[in-house]
């Protein structure tokens, strides 16, 4: 059986998140989610601030993230200790955005996803996989939608939550972080030269899922 290594990038809301774990459920292979190593970094530091970069050195040389589906949810693991549900707040969230952009962090969290790649067999998402981490990857996918179909889904997702949100202001904040993604210094959003680009705009998560597994197979994923 052939494992081949999928990588899935593209804009926030592009709905990567839900398309990769699914996309690994269907092909029996692992999902890496690359945001949620930063964010388990974030976690990791507790009260060291992102300035100290000394003792931030430092807790890489013991920092471990595995990864485990269960009942449809991709657990995260921290040295061993489940961490899903902690780093999924928003506090973790900044705090992870903001040593994302630490040179000697990105260097050392790109070479664990790496070698999370080196066996194949893995589903991984995130905007550099196909450019940066997994550049010989045997199926690259830009995962996109118009950003009014992204502001729509966030939109029915907080609306689910108990907030009221603007559709135009969502609107232009994906513009906004489509532009700064895009135009950053390091790593920035970009579709891979090889890599499929795949619209769901009008089409469903499944659908999503079909097609991207349809192209694996041509890669002769099994």
């Amino acid at each position: 059986m052939k494992k081949i290594r999928v990588a899935i990038d593209g804009p926030a809301g592009a709905g990567k998140s839900s398309v990769s774990r699914l996309t690994a459920e269907r092909l029996g292979y692992s999902y890496i989610d690359t945001g949620a190593i930063y964010r388990a970094l974030a976690f990791f530091m507790g009260d060291t601030a992102v300035e100290e970069h000394d003792k931030i050195r430092e807790l890489l040389k013991n920092f471990e993230v595995s990864f485990r589906i269960s009942d449809g949810v991709n657990h995260v693991f921290l040295n061993g200790n489940d961490i899903t549900a902690e780093i999924r707040t928003e506090n973790i969230s900044r705090k992870a955005s903001s040593i994302s952009a630490i040179p000697f962090v990105r260097e050392a969290l790109f070479e664990m996803q790496r070698k999370y790649a080196e066996t194949g067999g893995v589903v991984m998402e995130g905007r550099d996989i196909g450019t940066v981490i997994m550049p010989d990857a045997e199926l690259k996918i830009f995962l996109t939608a118009s950003p009014e179909k992204r502001a729509k889904r966030r939109m029915l997702e907080l609306e689910a939550k108990g907030q009221k949100v603007d559709f135009d202001e969502l609107v232009k904040e994906i513009k906004e972080r489509d532009f700064r993604d895009s135009n950053r210094a390091v790593s920035p959003l970009k579709q891979a030269d090889d890599a499929v680009l795949v619209d769901n705009s009008g089409i469903n998560l499944e659908q999503t899922v079909d097609v991207i597994v349809k192209y694996a197979e041509e890669r002769g994923a099994e």
